[in-house]
């Protein structure tokens, strides 16, 4: 399988939808339950600061991740509202690394500089934790019982953060 990570444009809004309600039915690997992504959420993620989508050569989005810079100006070098999003069967395959190394890049080049892209990743999803970590996140915090799943249980929120 190839695919090319590229800035998202409006026209991916659909398949940006397809994807994350894809992903989401998979309990704990986005906040969002299916039915809370909606054409309103595309159009949100693709007018984020920064938004890319991994296409496959028919234009099919497997993988997207977006992100936006803080507006307060004690904060302004940092990006942060971090999304990223692998559709179930294309996972394993890289398209998540090449997403975050692509964000990282993105990031470098920033005038005013980004300096700081933090993340949190639900403490139920191990390999989410483990990419990040080789992507160079360190461990920041916990946020206890920070998510409710559909189930009733809670689960705590691992707060990363990475330093440019």
């Amino acid at each position: 399988m190839t695919f090319e990570i590229r800035p998202a444009t409006g026209a991916d809004r659909d398949g940006v939808v397809v994807l994350h309600k894809a992903a989401a039915v998979t309990p704990g690997a986005l906040a969002r339950a299916p039915e809370e992504v909606t054409l309103a959420y595309g159009d949100y993620a693709i007018a984020s600061d920064i938004c890319l989508v991994a296409v496959e050569a028919d234009a099919t989005v497997v993988g997207e991740i977006h992100a936006s810079r803080e507006t307060v100006a004690l904060f302004a070098h940092v990006l942060g509202g971090l999304t990223v999003a692998v559709h179930p069967e294309r996972q394993g395959r890289g398209i998540g690394s090449k997403l975050f190394k692509a964000l990282i890049a993105w990031a470098r080049t920033q005038d005013p500089a980004i300096l700081r892209i933090e993340l949190a990743a639900g403490a139920g999803n191990p390999g989410a934790i483990r990419l990040y970590e080789r992507l160079g996140f360190k461990h920041e915090g916990r946020q206890v019982a920070r998510g409710r799943l559909p189930d009733g249980r809670f689960e705590d929120d691992i707060l990363m953060g990475m330093l440019l």
